[in-house]
């Protein structure tokens, strides 16, 4: 049977429990002082004895008998027999203590030595119980009929149940699930099934469990039946996890998962419901194949984010309590299972937030404006700065451009330092705007945190926030003269720099640099420049170009050299325009145009 594919749980877990027991059964060897009824007739009116006085007696029978005294551990029961009997007490207390019996009632009770070592005739009621009870309780096991009883008592490994006759419930098999605390049972009439008796060592097993399973598949296939998406059914709650809830439909489970149970934030399923509590859900998944059924509570409510757009426009004042922060922001509830997100930017006007934590903690009551919605990614941007005055529109009015200041260096960047104007307030001077005609490569070279610094303003960008300063315009733009100082075709005395592979950077004044092409240092072919000029030679050079926009001047020793030797420079301006390499050589050119001097050869 147990290899049977079609059986039922109920029936497969029956005949687990069978085998069990049978394995139990035969590794105990027959006890022969054990209560044997193997041997016992099938009618208990058959073991009843007469009530004459001189019934022949013997051990086995079941007699009837009168309490004529009770005493702290036997009681007395006449049997008219020539001595009186004893029976334990215990037999006639109930699970509670309380005493069963009074002196006079008339019991039936089993006859287990007609003498003991104080002449009297030891009986037991249990036993007389038993085998009243035998032919009842084995007719409903081989007939799987339910029998009912009431459990008096925790015993080890389960418990005990009177059912006429004291009978075993093994713990696993009180309910479906593991049962933990025994005691809430005591004193419970319940139904159950013989599922094992052994006359031979007296013992009768019960199971509640395969009767429970049985019902269970009986409701499992009435819900099948009634099973669809879309509707709405009762269940109650038999498990609850991390990430859901395990619903009973009736015979098989659903799963109300945790993201299906609100429309808004649920850190644990045990907040909305409990075990045992009978809830309502809406089928979203049935799987009839798989016997699987996903379940949702939120789904009976409308969604709130349908009327958002309505109840929430931009601008619109709300007051919610922080749930939940990120680094990027802080969660806050609006009720009705709407949660926005204050971003980090939109919390302080002056201050720079790196964490919502430096502002706000989960719990706190907050004031915010509506920003943003965006209804189908179900997002709300909100703000705390905009309930307050933007202090940048006051800043944009106190620094007009051109207004100088004293601050200092609040920190140093890669592209340039942050200087710091008001409380919460720094403005940024950009490498650009350190010199001029200095290059600086990285603003440690020039600054550090910490330093006094006079600025002036450039601007103050409202908008994004940002507070421009700079150091370069506290003075004039030597570059601004420069045409008139170093007009074209005026030779100076110049300092070579540096030297680079494609010519030599001249000083022509200690903030003004100039370049000499390595085609421009010399008549002669020059290869390499350092081949003609090192570093701190004084060359007399022509300006030949300028480039106000780019900040670039170019030079030529080699137009120098030509005019002092009075030479043509005809064909060296047509050479300059034919194989010039850079953008400079039509400058050049220009330049040198309508220059007459002699050929060179």
């Amino acid at each position: 049977m147990a290899n049977n594919e079609n059986l039922t749980k109920a029936q497969a877990e029956r005949a687990k429990i069978l085998a069990l027991l049978d394995a139990e059964d035969s590794s105990v060897k027959p006890n022969p002082t054990a209560f044997d009824v193997s041997g016992v007739k099938d009618s208990f009116s058959e073991l009843l004895k007469g009530e004459d006085k001189g019934a022949d007696f013997t051990v086995g029978d079941v007699v009837k008998g009168s309490v004529i005294s009770i005493q702290q551990d036997w009681v007395v029961v006449d049997i008219n027999y020539k001595s009186e009997g004893v029976v334990n007490v215990n037999e006639f207390k109930t699970y509670d203590g309380s005493l069963t019996v009074k002196e006079g009632d008339e019991v039936e009770v089993y006859i287990q030595k007609l003498e003991n070592d104080n002449g009297m005739v030891v009986l037991s009621k249990d036993k007389a119980d038993m085998l009243r009870a035998w032919n009842d309780i084995s007719r409903a096991a081989e007939s799987e009929e339910i029998v009912e009883g009431l459990v008096i008592a925790k015993v080890k490994g389960g418990l005990s149940v009177d059912i006429g006759v004291k009978a075993f419930l093994p713990g696993s098999q009180i309910d479906l699930r593991p049962v933990r605390n025994l005691d809430g049972y005591i004193g419970q009439k319940l139904k159950f099934k013989v599922i094992k008796f052994n006359k031979k060592r007296g013992n009768i097993v019960l199971s509640r469990r395969v009767l429970l399973e049985e019902e269970r598949e009986s409701m499992r296939a009435e819900t099948l039946d009634q099973l669809a998406e879309g509707s709405v059914v009762k269940g109650i709650v038999k498990n609850i996890t991390d990430y859901g809830a395990f619903i009973d439909l009736g015979g098989m489970d659903g799963l109300l998962h945790i993201t299906d149970m609100s429309w808004g934030r649920v850190k644990h399923p045990s907040e909305l419901i409990k075990v045992a509590e009978e809830i309502e859900v809406k089928v979203l998944k049935f799987d009839n194949e798989k016997e699987r059924v996903s379940l949702g509570l939120k789904q009976l409510t409308t969604d709130p984010w349908e009327e958002v757009k309505a109840k929430y426009p931009p601008g619109t004042k709300l007051r919610g309590e922080i749930v939940n922060m990120a680094d990027y922001g802080a969660f806050v509830d609006l009720g009705d299972g709407i949660e926005g997100l204050i971003h980090v930017s939109e919390m302080s006007w002056t201050k720079r937030v790196k964490h919502p934590s430096q502002l706000v903690k989960v719990g706190d009551e907050v004031d915010v404006v509506v920003l943003e919605i965006d209804a189908s990614n179900r997002r709300i941007s909100l703000g705390m700065k905009q309930l307050e005055t933007n202090p940048w529109d006051e800043l944009k009015a106190a620094y007009p451009p051109g207004t100088i200041i004293e601050g200092e260096v609040k920190s140093v960047t890669d592209f340039g330092v942050f200087v710091g104007v008001e409380e919460g307030i720094d403005g940024l001077v950009h490498i650009s705007d350190f010199s001029w005609t200095k290059r600086v490569n990285h603003p440690s070279e020039v600054y550090k945190k910490g330093d006094k610094l006079k600025v002036v303003v450039l601007g103050v960008d409202v908008e994004n926030e940002r507070f421009s300063l700079g150091v370069k315009q506290l003075e004039a733009d030597p570059w601004s003269n420069v045409e008139s100082v170093y007009p074209i075709g005026s030779q100076i005395d110049v300092t070579v720099s540096k030297i680079a592979d494609f010519g030599v950077f001249v000083n022509l004044t200690e903030d003004i640099e100039g370049l000499i092409h390595i085609s421009e240092l010399s008549t002669n072919r020059v290869d390499k420049p350092e081949d003609v000029v090192s570093v701190g030679d004084s060359i007399k050079a022509e300006v030949i170009t300028i480039d106000q926009d780019a900040r670039k001047i170019g030079l030529s020793a080699k137009l120098v050299k030509l005019r002092e030797d009075n030479k043509n420079v005809d064909d060296y301006v047509q050479k300059a325009k034919a194989t010039s390499k850079t953008t400079m050589g039509d400058l050049f050119a220009d330049a040198l145009k309508g220059v007459d001097v002699p050929n060179q050869d």
